[in-house]
């Protein structure tokens, strides 16, 4: 499998470089050079397989010609076996045709442990088998910096340091990254947005002679192994809800357009999906945008679900590629032209194509504590946000005799107890593993939004425990 970037102008790399790499040098993101194909027969052959079984038969395409092909089996067992529900994802029914996957049964209680976990363990081997160090930078609106450092944590061919937006991250996000006490671990505080988290490590990652002093590499949805390992779920969604025999239809809660990326790429491997839903809070930039064909930066409002508080979805640039036709220099020349004006406009053949995978419904904070106290009040299912903007968002677009419609869960209700405790009077308690959370003790630094301050913190490793 080779990997090539979303802009055209940089190599075309094997999975090994591509999993190290995250962003391509020419600032674009690394996609494969073609969807594998997942036939019908293949399809079947899932029904029935454990989770970590059913990711080897997904993943082994992406792989191909890796250092460590033949240890997928072996990677993908350690991978998840310290998540707490035997099926990983396990499915739960709210109503006729309408079902909740619960993706908060990992280590730090979000659906990015599903593909971090997965991460952790290829970055390992990988290093291994290249004999190499690496710095990870990452950026987070509050779940991806948990899961990466309790991913990377303690292991001695990496370095980790995470950027989160100063108080715009709920307190249980905050404290599961900056209580993690390994030597190869810190936490960078930004003063600004997630966009500004963002936008500061993509800056690094385009300063060439940065990137080589300090070995960097991501452990954001711009790396795609993160990618790879999300599609897995929507193809165990299928085998267990009856594909190929019938199409399925998700609901997506999503700010990066990473996890809701990984279910169009299920689709164009062959999963019969009918369509993608995607659930936004009042930043509502994807659904503003496949509503009109207008991309239209605003400002970033903080809400109750402050893991999609974003205005620049960057994993949207990999389905942008394929709007494109696959050319490289017109989605640049796109990507260059939205960064200055803040506006990206598509043709109205595009905007029709585009709306022929995906759909959006937006909720504002009033609206998503309404839908907690309705799912709760329906189905005693206790949600935390994120999930309830996609569960409603289903509820309003999609019907049952439509066929069954899965909606990603993606954070366990006690992530964001406040919201929850507003919503139904009750206040969700953190499982018993994380039950003394409010008592570690915190470790962080407080930066402005300035690159060379940045920089020059990151420049302070090697850490002691990666530099043996």
């Amino acid at each position: 499998m080779r990997y090539i970037s979303t802009r055209g102008a940089a190599p075309v790399i094997g999975f090994d470089d591509a999993l190290l790499t995250g962003l391509a040098r020419d600032g674009g993101l690394y996609v494969p050079e073609e969807w594998p194909q997942v036939s019908t027969e293949a399809l079947e052959d899932l029904k029935g397989l454990d989770y970590p079984e059913l990711a080897v038969r997904i993943m082994r395409p992406f792989v191909a010609g890796s250092l460590i092909e033949d240890r997928l089996p072996e990677l993908a067992a350690k991978a998840y076996e310290s998540f707490g529900h035997k099926a990983v994802v396990p499915l739960v029914q709210l109503g006729p045709n309408l079902w909740m996957m619960e993706q908060f049964h990992g280590p730090t209680l979000a659906f990015k442990d599903v593909a971090m976990q997965m991460l952790g363990q290829l970055f390992d081997a990988v290093l291994e088998a290249k004999d190499q160090h690496i710095t990870i930078v990452g950026a987070t609106s509050g779940d991806t910096g948990a899961a990466a450092i309790e991913a990377c944590r303690g292991r001695k061919r990496i370095n980790i340091v995470i950027l989160h937006p100063k108080d715009r991250v709920s307190e249980v996000q905050r404290r599961q990254m900056t209580t993690v006490q390994a030597p190869n671990v810190r936490n960078l505080a930004i003063e600004g947005t997630f966009d500004d988290c963002q936008d500061l490590l993509k800056a690094m990652f385009n300063d060439q002679p940065f990137r080589q002093e300090v070995g960097l590499s991501a452990v954001n949805s711009i790396n795609w192994a993160r990618v790879m390992a999300q599609i897995v779920y929507y193809f165990a969604a299928g085998a267990a809800l009856g594909t190929p025999q019938q199409r399925i239809a998700f609901s997506v809660p999503t700010g990066n357009f990473g996890n809701v990326f990984a279910g169009y790429a299920a689709m164009q491997m062959g999963l019969p999906v009918s369509r993608l839903i995607i659930g936004s809070n009042a930043n509502d930039i994807l659904t503003r945008f496949f509503a009109s064909g207008e991309m239209s930066i605003r400002a970033v409002r903080p809400s109750y679900s402050p893991s999609m508080d974003i205005q620049v979805s960057s994993n949207f640039e990999r389905f942008l590629f394929d709007l494109y036709g696959r050319d490289g220099a017109v989605t640049a020349g796109a990507m260059t032209e939205f960064r200055r004006r803040g506006v990206l406009h598509v043709n109205a053949d595009q905007a029709q194509q585009a709306r022929g995978f995906f759909q959006g419904y937006s909720l504002d904070d009033d609206a998503t504590l309404q839908a907690i106290r309705r799912i709760y009040e329906e189905t005693e299912e206790i949600v935390d946000p994120h999930s309830a903007i996609g569960i409603e968002a289903a509820h309003v677009l999609h019907t049952a005799r439509e066929g069954p419609v899965v909606c990603l869960a993606t954070a366990h209700p006690a992530k964001f107890p406040d919201a929850v405790e507003k919503a139904i009077g009750r206040r969700p308690d953190l499982p018993p593993r994380l039950s003394d959370l409010y008592e570690r003790e915190e470790a962080m630094t407080v930066l402005p939004n300035d690159l060379a301050q940045v920089q020059n913190f990151v420049r302070g490793g090697p850490f002691p425990a990666a530099a043996a």
